[in-house]
């Protein structure tokens, strides 16, 4: 019974991701996850008491996967440039990853304050990865330039999912770019 229910529970955050990374939060109903799972919509209520509940669990289950892929690439690099340019560049390839667009439509979400805190928590562990490598680069405020340095990753991130006429790529040579000169300054 436990492990129905734990299957039952990954197959309505499944569809939770795939809800939110087609339309946005607008998309994630309880009929439509009834409907996508199979389930009655009533049984939807018994997994998760609403919609931010949804919401904060995704972001449990799937913000710690989308740090430890930007942490793995960080310690491939064997410089402090080198751990600036994969934390930039991983987390600009994850965009297209359903994780992520289902975490960037949370983020977007009306929220209540403890789904935004958590959140908030989960956003503070990925930029506090970075600051030690500021400092190595000789920052006197590292943690002030990791919050700038997340600033040009997150501008990034819009311009990607918003279609823009350059290329994926090419937007993320340019957020490295402006992220190395910035940090060297």
């Amino acid at each position: 019974m436990a492990e129905h229910r734990s299957m039952q529970r990954a197959a309505l955050l499944d569809a939770a991701r795939s809800l939110l990374s087609e339309g946005g939060t607008e998309a994630l109903t309880f009929p439509a996850l009834a409907e996508r799972t199979g389930l009655a919509r009533s049984s939807v209520y018994e997994y998760f008491r609403s919609r931010a509940a949804v919401v904060e669990e995704l972001c449990e289950v799937d913000f710690p996967l989308w740090v430890a892929e930007v942490s793995a690439a960080m310690e491939r690099a064997d410089t402090a440039e080198a751990k600036v340019e994969a934390y930039v560049r991983q987390q600009l390839e994850l965009v297209g990853d359903r994780r992520h667009r289902a975490v960037v439509a949370i983020s977007a979400s009306e929220l209540d304050a403890g789904a935004r805190e958590k959140i908030r928590a989960a956003h503070g562990g990925l930029v506090a990865m970075i600051v030690e490598a500021l400092g190595e680069l000789g920052h006197e405020q590292p943690r002030l330039a990791a919050m700038l340095l997340q600033g040009v990753v997150d501008a990034a991130v819009r311009r990607i999912e918003l279609g823009a006429a350059e290329e994926p790529g090419s937007i993320a040579d340019a957020a490295v770019s402006m992220a190395l000169r910035g940090v060297r300054g």
